[in-house]
């Protein structure tokens, strides 16, 4: 398995991660017993990075993850968050970055998890009533008491990423990145690169967008959380399909499926880009995992940078409900 740096004062990962979302909730049904086989078959095909949440599932997937470990004895990176409230079966939420609850979540992610430290620690979205020094200041607090080990951001905006940076080194930050969505590139992606933090795409495949597979019929299943997505929109979805075509063009002309082409783009784009492929099937972890091998040449990244172009996916990436501490 190829590895990169977490940023250029955290540790090696595998290139690729895993991200578990869709093991315990928004995506439709799911088997915790297939979901077991697939991070088992992860793990030892080299995966290092499992990205998990306390909310997802309020707490499923951090015990998922938890009992897999239980009796796995090779490496792991193990990275959760914090933050968004919620209750069960609700999709409206509140944020929250007091200090009193940094700490109250960290305890009973580490329970779940039954681990003693936590790998990379995120603020899952920013708390606009506490000021960033004071919840990153309760997370370093966490990392000399030896609970979290790096300490990481989602989705936050450039100010936001300095303040915090100036309290405690952040490692890495999670955002949305991929051909469909690529608000990234224009501050907080150069902005990482200055301060040396990581870059880890979550959603490298537009939700399914950019597969090749995705049709208006897959998204109509009960629990999965796309079907009330903007970008998903019956009016949006068949022009977003239409302008894969290019990826699909392409992967055909390399023999490669359009997955395998996207996730290759991304990674072609630097190497502190960790993207976190997120699925509940072996046969796409496998598919994932192949785009490694796979090389694209500035002239083939071109004409993809030229297809994707920002603001030609339509519609936005969440409800207004969904956008409450976005790039905040």
């Amino acid at each position: 398995m190829k590895k990169r740096q977490l940023g250029t004062q955290g540790p090696m990962v595998s290139s690729l991660g895993l991200g578990c979302m869709a093991m315990s909730e928004f995506y439709g049904p799911s088997d915790d017993e297939t979901s077991k086989t697939v991070i088992q078959s992860a793990l030892e095909q080299g995966v290092t990075m499992l990205d998990t949440s306390d909310q997802y599932g309020f707490g499923h997937n951090e015990e998922l993850i938890g009992n897999i470990l239980k009796t796995w004895s090779g490496e792991v990176f193990v990275a959760t968050k914090f933050g968004i409230v919620r209750k069960p079966g609700e999709y409206s939420r509140t944020i929250c970055g007091r200090p009193d609850y940094v700490r109250e979540a960290c305890e009973a992610s580490l329970k779940r998890l039954g681990r003693e430290t936590i790998d990379l620690y995120y603020v899952h979205r920013v708390d606009e009533t506490v000021p960033i020094e004071e919840t990153v200041g309760a997370m370093a607090d966490l990392v000399k008491a030896g609970k979290i080990r790096y300490i990481g951001l989602s989705e936050p905006g450039e100010i936001t990423l300095r303040r915090a940076h100036c309290v405690h080194p952040v490692a890495a930050v999670q955002s949305e990145y991929s051909l469909w969505t690529r608000d990234v590139e224009t501050q907080i992606l150069p902005t990482m690169r200055e301060l040396g933090v990581a870059l880890v795409p979550y959603s490298p495949l537009g939700r399914g967008g950019l597969t090749g597979r995705l049709t208006p019929r897959t998204i109509s299943g009960p629990g999965d959380f796309r079907s009330f997505l903007p970008r998903f929109s019956e009016t949006n979805i068949q022009a977003n399909l239409a302008q894969t075509r290019r990826l699909l063009d392409l992967a055909a002309s390399k023999g490669v499926t359009p997955a395998q082409a996207a996730i290759a783009w991304l990674l072609t784009k630097g190497d502190d880009i960790v993207p976190i492929p997120g699925t509940r099937h072996l046969a796409y972890l496998n598919e994932n995992l192949k785009a490694l091998d796979i090389s694209l040449s500035p002239q083939e990244m071109l004409m993809l940078d030229q297809a994707f172009s920002p603001g030609v996916i339509q519609g936005a990436r969440y409800t207004p409900e969904g956008m409450v501490g976005l790039n905040k």
